[in-house]
């Protein structure tokens, strides 16, 4: 009886030791604290090099947008007071604040980053106990001893109980058999399988963590892409507002002149349809400023609980200074699925040494303390010691399981090579489109004025008598058309120029803190 009882309390003391050891154990570990000086962007390895394992790029998840860590709520507890103006900076900072899709990448993120800290508790020293209680039969196997399948604790068995020593009869009775113990093992050597497997998880983590800035770049350039949206839809809304004043001031014209007999009905039908027909281009204009709104909702996460807002910006436009190189290197240097493509095959360089450790032993140090017995007192028994394993012969299999991973490693590599001509084409077609887009703005600019100077003259030939109302309504359909294509112009060059940021990641480090 008191060997079960003492045999209880050992059990209930691992019990509470467990509890205790899991409850101060880190519940985080930061990608920061793996991660040093990231590899030279634009020279990636060819195949056949090996990748360095002690840096992973510089990718931090932890970083926010400095606006969307100061973005403030108002009094509603939204982001954006009803009524209020929205400039694009605010908007994306909303965006990369309450975006369901970057809060998932996030977290996809942190997931990875608690992926360290388990390959680093192989590290350390591992401590586990067992008790158990058995009602069994007693025969014995003389002197003989063993391990149980675990290894952990030796079972040195003598002869049957209750009989001579030179009994060796079996009998069927039964009788009570206790254990407890605790086990204790730490790694010495493993010729870089452990520190092998930290260095893939933390590569790994670096590899999520570009992930999450590729959401993040693609949330920006989506929210830039629909904020310049609805600028040009409030912008069109203004042509036909206007070109709807001007038709009704000619109908008005035309009305007077009919009724004087200075011109015929004709016109008064004639500006009546001009005058209908801007009605109709006013309600699809302001269809498409709602459309857009909608989208730009969407894209900041807020599709339900958005208020009323005004865009505090306007379409502008500047000359374009950056060179082709320039803009080159900055992709190199910022695209995140550059730089998570990078860290995919350094985390596989990192399994290779884990693999290529099979070649060598590993040793670990052991110690353990155990309590058998049928009753009391107690078997005692202490061990410790070092054990050495060395797998010999697999049949090749580190072998074939080296060769595969340097096959992804150099398919990872190829797969860079791939996405660097991807993004020379995309850099260069930006910017292209960029400087087309300056050219488009110019001749939009002179066929306004050439327009606007066409509809002046008509308006006063009209007014004198000496042309027709077509003449006129053809001078204002095309001042209209020409006004809407100067918007659509400034438009391009924002969507453009937006387009650029994206192709070369440098939007990232003007919401993002270096």
């Amino acid at each position: 009886m008191q060997s079960s009882r003492i045999l209880v309390l050992s059990a209930c003391v691992l019990l509470l030791a467990h509890g205790v050891v899991n409850a101060a154990g880190p519940t985080a570990v930061l990608l920061g604290d793996a991660q040093a000086t990231a590899s030279a962007p634009g020279t990636p390895l060819m195949p056949g090099e090996n990748w360095p394992l002690g840096t992973s790029s510089t990718v931090n998840p932890s970083t926010r947008s400095v606006a969307a860590q100061s973005q403030p709520t108002n009094s509603t507890g939204g982001p954006i007071p009803p009524g209020s103006q929205l400039t694009l900076k605010d908007a994306i900072a909303i965006a990369l604040k309450y975006h369901p899709r970057l809060q998932e990448a996030a977290d996809n993120t942190s997931a990875a980053q608690q992926q360290i800290g388990q390959a680093r508790s192989y590290l350390g020293p591992q401590l586990f106990g067992a008790a158990q209680y058995l009602r069994s039969t007693d025969n014995g196997i003389g002197n003989a001893s063993y391990y149980n399948p675990d290894g952990a604790f030796p079972r040195l068995t003598g002869t049957n109980h209750n009989l001579p020593s030179n009994d060796v009869s079996q009998t069927s009775d039964t009788s009570n058999n206790y254990m407890g113990g605790v086990m204790l093992s730490q790694f010495l050597v493993d010729f870089g399988r452990r520190h092998g497997f930290v260095s893939e998880r933390q590569f790994e983590a670096a590899a999520a963590a570009a992930d999450q800035q590729l959401t993040e770049l693609d949330l920006i350039f989506e929210v830039s892409q629909r904020y310049f949206a609805l600028l040009q839809a409030k912008r069109l809304i203004g042509v036909y507002e206007k070109a709807l004043e001007q038709r009704q001031y000619h109908l008005h014209e035309a009305q007077i002149k009919a009724n004087a007999g200075l011109r015929p009905q004709l016109d008064t039908y004639v500006t009546e349809a001009e005058v209908e027909r801007s009605q109709l281009h006013l309600v699809d204009a302001r269809n498409d400023h709602a459309d857009a709104k909608v989208a730009l909702d969407n894209a900041l996460g807020l599709s339900d609980s958005a208020p009323a807002y005004e865009p505090a910006d306007i379409l502008t436009y500047y000359p374009v200074k950056d060179s082709l190189q320039v803009l080159l290197d900055t992709a190199f240097r910022s695209r995140p699925d550059l730089t998570a493509l990078q860290d995919q095959a350094k985390a596989m360089g990192a399994r290779i040494v884990q693999y290529k450790s099979d070649y060598y032993p590993t040793v670990n140090a052991v110690g353990g303390y155990s309590a058998l017995g049928t009753g009391t007192p107690a078997a005692n028994n202490f061990n410790a010691g070092i054990v050495i394993t060395w797998p010999i012969f697999n049949s090749f299999l580190t072998t074939d399981q080296i060769a595969e991973t340097r096959l992804r490693q150099h398919a990872i590599l190829r797969a860079i090579e791939d996405l660097r001509q991807e993004v020379i084409a995309q850099v260069h077609t930006a910017l292209l489109n960029w400087q087309a887009s300056l050219q488009r703005i110019s001749r939009a600019e002179k066929t306004l004025a050439a327009s606007r100077a066409e509809l002046e003259l008509a308006e006063k030939r009209y007014e004198a008598g000496l042309t027709s109302i077509i003449e006129l309504e053809d001078a204002q359909r095309s001042y209209t058309g020409d006004d809407a294509a100067y918007a659509d112009a400034l438009y391009g060059f924002s969507i453009t120029k937006a387009a650029v940021d994206r192709a070369t990641g440098r939007s990232l480090s003007e919401f993002q803190r270096p």
